[in-house]
């Protein structure tokens, strides 16, 4: 099993929030996440919150591009329907040869009803603009000429997207998928699959076991480092800390349920979606995702705490390293 990161820096701006990041502490964040051998960040993006969260997702992974030297940098994820194709593949290749290779280009269509409004962007566009958005970054990305596109949204004429990237044909895509449908668009598509911190494990085994389905019907190899399963890190080691613990994740689940008008987990304790819990209580939930197909764990810490990451590299990790030494020999 491979651990990575999920979530982004928070700016100072964001008043009265406890779990609130600096982005130079952010990105000593990530440098020690590094030399503690996690294997990948997916950066977020978000605009209009008010709550500090990264809107220029691909700039600050540039900057960790040059501060890092093995750790994957992935976007999770730019929502195509607010960018200009172009731009966001001549952005996204750059940072892919900066990086030298190790760039994962996580997309979505977007669904926080205010960043759409934002941009005066209405939903309901959401499916096209993304379907033509990516076809012409693949296009951007493959092509060995020149290229027009004259489509219901955007116009381009002549053009060649320079630098072409490092990863060939291009960086591996990730689509952030829940739903049957988009989980088997993935699959159908060549994308990788993100999915998200608030399913149940027995969510995550269910749609793990649908992209792998269609996956073979599409005659598509299937591989675990094809999904990536958010998860929320909450470590305790005693259980005086176990009732913190749990008013955390209300507290989470209830910001991320009114961003998204929707998500909320009915009881704390009987929500096996996050990490929370003893060392050897995060194990056996690992252990589960890990029995469902799950390789691919992108740790999400609403305190980008040092600490934590410390302590789930000392006390957790080392299981699934030895699991892994075990099945090699």
């Amino acid at each position: 099993m491979r651990f990575g990161l999920f979530g982004g820096a928070r700016t100072r701006r964001a008043v009265g929030l406890a779990d609130s990041q600096g982005y130079q502490d952010f990105i000593g964040y990530i440098q020690e996440a590094e030399r503690l051998d996690f294997h990948s960040l997916f950066m977020v993006e978000h605009h209009f919150t008010g709550q500090g969260q990264v809107s220029a997702s691909l700039t600050l992974l540039a900057y960790l591009a040059a501060k890092t030297s093995r750790i994957r940098l992935g976007t999770a994820v730019v929502v195509l329907p607010w960018h200009n194709p172009v731009l966001i593949a001549e952005q996204a290749a750059t940072l892919d040869l900066l990086s030298n290779g190790r760039f994962d280009f996580g997309v979505g269509k977007g669904y926080r009803v205010t960043e759409f409004d934002g941009f005066c962007i209405p939903p309901a566009e959401a499916s096209e603009r993304f379907d033509e958005a990516i076809a012409i970054i693949r296009r951007a990305w493959t092509s060995e000429e020149r290229f027009s596109h004259h489509g219901k949204r955007w116009h381009f004429e002549n053009v060649v997207v320079e630098p072409a990237p490092v990863q060939q044909p291009h960086p591996p895509l990730w689509l952030a998928a829940g739903s049957t449908e988009s989980i088997e668009r993935a699959a159908r598509d060549g994308f990788n699959l993100l999915l998200d911190q608030l399913a149940s494990v027995e969510q995550i085994i269910e749609r793990v076991a649908i992209f792998r389905a269609e996956c073979a019907r599409a005659g598509r190899t299937y591989a675990p480092e094809m999904v990536a399963v958010a998860r929320a890190l909450q470590m305790i080691h005693t259980e005086a800390e176990r009732e913190a613990a749990y008013a955390t994740r209300r507290r989470v689940v209830g910001v991320i349920g009114d961003l998204q008008k929707g998500a909320r987990a009915s009881s704390v304790e009987a929500d096996d979606a996050p990490l929370l819990g003893t060392p050897d209580e995060i194990i056996a939930r690992l252990r589960r995702l890990e029995a469902g197909g799950v390789e691919c764990v992108l740790l999400v810490d609403p305190n980008a705490s040092i600490g934590n990451l410390r302590a789930f590299a000392a006390e957790v990790m080392p299981a699934f390293v030895q699991s892994q030494a075990e099945a090699a020999a």
